[in-house]
């Protein structure tokens, strides 16, 4: 095997990772643990019940008729089968990096860093389209509230009648100043917001309800399977977030019991309330309503609530709730993403900034800054109606390396702490894999076109960076020699430490 190839292949020692986490490896920067499970499992909540729940009916129905029931079943079933190998490894691995620490510590340096980067194409295109749609809920908030609406060029995406999206850039900057001030406020404004667009969702199946009539699930596959299988694959994309849970491993009391009991309240929760909204969604829907909110992207809860009630303050309630919702989603993918990229500075892999840690707010504010000018960048100027189909193709493949990762490390380190085990191993982890390869083989052909483009590059970063400056590699290089590792990451450690 060629030194590159070893490279490659190198994998970080579990207890290395802990260490680092801990702390008890070198005087590095370290988070604060403030959460607790309760707040843990609303943090995975308002990741996940973002907007899509909101418009995903009217996009998929059409696609799979009253069948969109089981397509969120489906999808909702392959997110639960890699939420059981997450549990494993959160459990295992309680650290910030997620799913990239995972392939660290199993499938290797180069395959790991690979991972990364689709948590970073997760959480970046995640949290740019649905910042996007923020300006056109509040439009529809001013407008019923105070008769006033901002103008097409400064509150639509660019592409679609605007120039620049003002109000997607707002948001993402002021959940990125809340970020930086402090994990425990931002998981405190996040508990609050939650628990609101949790209660505008339950008002609207409540009232759904009152109007249901089962004679609108009479034809319920007029495409037949393959129409529930593919809004299968699009539905999933309001299944993507619940990994988030596990980024938050330095910042949790109690990390081996907490991460894994918040991703699965967590998945319980949000798919019940899935299932519940497209019942009644579709057994109070007015006649060709979804048909309508397909060719013009209209909220079809919001006109469902109007004819059931004769009253548009129901439909107003829901676009508020959407306003929260979307803050809230903007928050919590922020948070997500400033955590993988401090594992992978720590880790020597991306500039030492990223794990850069405020010494009185016990946050990464540098790292949380950049990252938030970058997506408000992305969100404000950079049309994205294309994209994001990617954000679920690139957790289908974090999914399947979770999967791989799970029996890998049942082979390599079968000692290790497991608190939560796979059942049913190999099975489940087997189960995992196929059917997020085959919900991914559902995508389109351009996102696997952008997607494969979006590896070239993270593999030419990766080689021209990201190998040469590896912490692992240094400290192997250092027991191979007998001497002390010392290089510039941990020169730029000390310097983290004195900021």
């Amino acid at each position: 095997m060629g030194p590159v190839a070893t490279q490659l292949c190198r994998r970080k020692p579990l207890d290395s990772i802990v260490a680092d986490a801990e702390g008890t490896a070198h005087d590095g920067p370290r988070l604060e643990r403030t959460m607790g499970l309760g707040r843990l499992t609303l943090l995975g909540i308002s990741s996940v019940l973002g907007t899509g729940i909101f418009f995903v009916l009217g996009t998929s129905v059409p696609t799979a008729g009253p069948g969109v029931v089981l397509s969120f079943v489906i999808a909702g079933v392959v997110a639960a089968l890699a939420a059981l190998c997450y549990v494993e490894l959160a459990g295992a691995i309680p650290v910030a990096g997620s799913t990239y620490s995972y392939a660290y510590a199993s499938l290797g340096e180069g395959i790991a860093y690979l991972v990364a980067w689709c948590l970073v194409l997760e959480y970046g295109v995640a949290v740019s389209t649905v910042a996007v749609s923020w300006g056109q809920y509040l439009n529809q908030v001013s407008d019923a509230v105070f008769g006033v609406t901002l103008p097409d060029a400064i509150s639509q995406p660019p592409g679609t009648g605007g120039l620049v999206n003002i109000p997607a850039i707002v948001v993402v900057i002021a959940c990125t100043a809340l970020l930086a001030r402090g994990t425990r406020e931002s998981i405190l404004v996040n508990s609050i917001l939650v628990c609101v667009k949790l209660a505008v969702l339950v008002m609207f199946v409540v009232v759904a309800f009152t109007a249901f009539d089962a004679d609108r699930f009479t034809h319920f596959a007029p495409h037949g399977l393959g129409g529930i299988t593919a809004a299968a694959s699009a539905v999933f994309f309001s299944y993507v977030g619940f990994d988030a849970v596990s980024t938050a491993g330095e910042e949790v009391r109690n990390p081996r019991r907490t991460i894994p009991l918040g991703l699965l309240l967590t998945l319980f929760v949000v798919t019940a309330l899935y299932i519940l909204v497209a019942v009644s969604g579709i057994g109070a829907q007015p006649e060709g309503a979804f048909a309508r909110q397909e060719a013009a992207g209209d909220a079809v809860l919001a006109e469902i609530l109007t004819t059931v009630t004769g009253s548009g303050k129901a439909a107003l309630i829901l676009s508020a709730g959407a306003v929260v919702s979307i803050f809230s989603v903007v928050l919590v993918t922020l948070y997500g993403q400033t955590r993988i990229l401090f594992s992978m500075a720590r880790d020597g892999l991306v500039p030492q900034v990223f794990r850069r840690v405020d010494r009185k707010r016990h946050t990464p504010a540098a790292n949380s800054w950049i990252v938030g000018v970058a997506v408000a960048a992305l969100a404000g100027f950079v049309p994205l109606q294309e994209l994001a189909d990617l954000t679920s193709l690139g957790t289908l493949i974090a999914f399947v390396a979770v999967a791989a990762a799970v029996m890998v490390l049942r082979r390599i380190a079968p000692d290790a702490p497991r608190p939560f085990r796979v059942p049913l191993y190999p099975v489940v982890p087997i189960l995992t894999a196929v059917s997020c390869a085959y919900l991914a083989y559902q995508l389109p052909g351009l996102t696997w076109t952008l997607f494969l483009a979006w590896l070239t590059v993270a593999t030419v970063l990766y080689l021209a960076f990201g190998r040469r400056r590896s912490a692992l590699r240094e400290e192997n290089a250092a027991v191979e020699s007998g001497a002390e590792p010392e290089s510039e990451s941990a020169a730029e450690s000390a310097a983290a430490v004195a900021d």
